[in-house]
């Protein structure tokens, strides 16, 4: 069965047709790791997650890069303000160093790391830093130059955007998003953008100066080394769209005559309080918010997939709440069943659903249809949704098993007391079951009542 994706570029779903046809290869926008990334920077490391499976799931290798910017982007759209690195160590009381941004940096990647391990977002094939890979920005800044494509101002060398006449073709570049770009005397063209900016304290030696690569350039060396000149799918959020990967493809595309990614696909926006999730608004919750509540941090990811990742969501922790009951219904439907075999019709509507640009609300309506409906044998319908769940990455069988391994080492002193409520609950005595199982609560452990007698749960239902 075919995959479609929803293209950017072409502005339709298009049939992933890899170069190799064995494998795939996708580059993912990363983090600029000045600070924690947020619930909506999250939800395109999701989105890239899912992508990834799915390709797998499909019977594709995938090589998949996810970069890291620890040095070279600048706090505007553009090229103005200082670098966002700057900004970290201001606001951390930090002396402005190489060090120092290197010490920031190492921090904030060690966090993102174990968001994505929280997550269950599988780790990148390659997750390379800007600031490992200067001598490649350098390189392609060269062939551009060389190309006749680059002039340089007191503050800099820029990509002349003038001289390409399709500059945009990626969503256009609106009056609105020319708005958003800071005006510098120096360059011939508001759109035009750096490859390098001079900078005496900070940076490297290059060829122009001292100073730093811009973080478009970094985007391009980094893909280009690691994927080569032509890759299948590009993605990042919607808000790349217009600048970034418009200078993207500009830059790499006139340096190799060749296009950059066939494929590109973008995240719609998190809003929260009905605005755009933003550090810059300080709009912002982040994954350690959510697990302080006590919630897991799958049921955030189950949120995310509750909705089409083109679609513009809202997030708050009353749906939050929502979803961690109905992931937490799921797994508690799956506990006692053994496990049986695939149904193939269900497989055959999941790879309908998730072929079809990633629809993984269509498949968690699945899901719950198949376990409210019990039309299969409920060892089969666990057995299937184990299956889809090397897609969805909600660790349901981890959550089922652990919950098995629970019941199955209770201690001699939880069964004594399962014992005595089961005799007090034959006596009508409901306030001493009311008192064990307050009791049991004490030793994080939840209790049940069904016509088949008394079943033991964690607190926790998520592993």
């Amino acid at each position: 069965m075919d995959i479609h994706l929803y293209n950017s570029l072409t502005k339709q779903k298009d049939v992933l047709r890899p170069i190799d046809s064995t494998s795939v290869g996708m580059y993912h926008c990363g983090p600029t790791v000045y600070n924690y990334a947020h619930i909506g920077n999250l939800a395109a490391y999701i989105f890239a997650d899912i992508l990834r499976r799915t390709v797998e799931y499909n019977g594709y290798t995938v090589r998949q890069v996810i970069n890291i910017t620890d040095f070279g982007h600048l706090q505007s759209d553009a090229d103005s303000g200082d670098d966002k690195m700057l900004k970290g160590l201001k606001r951390e009381g930090l002396d402005v160093s190489m060090e120092n941004v290197a010490l920031l940096s190492h921090r904030y990647i060690g966090a993102f790391e174990k968001d994505l391990y929280d997550l269950n977002i599988k780790k990148p094939t390659v997750l390379p830093r800007a600031t490992e890979h200067i001598a490649e920005d350098i390189t392609l800044i060269k062939t551009l130059e060389d190309k006749g494509l680059v002039y340089q101002t007191p503050d800099g060398l820029y990509f002349d955007t003038s001289a390409i006449p399709d500059y945009g073709r990626l969503g256009g570049i609106s009056t609105e998003t020319l708005a958003r770009i800071d005006e510098i005397a120096e360059k011939k063209n508001p759109r035009d953008f750096a490859l390098w900016k001079f900078n005496d304290t900070f940076g490297w030696p290059s060829p122009w100066g001292q100073g730093f690569p811009g973080w478009h350039i970094e985007c391009s060396a980094m893909s280009q080394k690691y994927l080569g000149e032509t890759f299948d799918i590009h993605t990042g959020g919607i808000d790349h769209i217009a600048i970034h990967h418009n200078n993207e493809i500009a830059q790499s595309e006139h340096a190799t005559g060749k296009p950059l990614a066939h494929i590109w696909m973008h995240r719609a926006f998190i809003n929260m309080n009905g605005e755009k999730i933003a550090k810059s608004t300080d709009n912002i919750a982040f994954l350690s918010d959510i697990i302080a509540k006590g919630i897991s941090p799958l049921s955030f990811r189950y949120s995310i997939l509750s909705s089409h990742y083109r679609t513009t969501s809202d997030f708050s922790f009353t749906t939050l709440d929502a979803s961690e009951q109905a992931l937490e219904s799921i797994v508690m439907a799956l506990v006692n069943p053994k496990l049986g075999s695939i149904i193939p019709e269900a497989r055959e509507e999941f790879l309908s659903y998730i072929n079809d640009d990633l629809n993984t609300p269509k498949v968690l309506a699945q899901i719950h249809s198949m376990l409210n409906a019990k039309t299969y044998p409920l060892e089969d319908i666990k057995a299937t949704i184990y299956d889809f769940d090397t897609v969805l990455g909600l660790r349901i069988k981890e959550s089922v098993d652990a919950i098995a391994t629970m019941r199955e080492t209770a201690g001699e002193h939880i069964r004594a007391l399962l014992s005595k409520r089961a005799g007090a609950r034959d006596n009508k005595d409901w306030a001493l079951s009311d008192e064990i199982r307050d009791i049991l609560l004490t030793h994080r452990i939840r209790v049940t009542d069904t016509p088949e007698g008394q079943e033991i749960w964690p607190e926790k239902i998520l592993s």
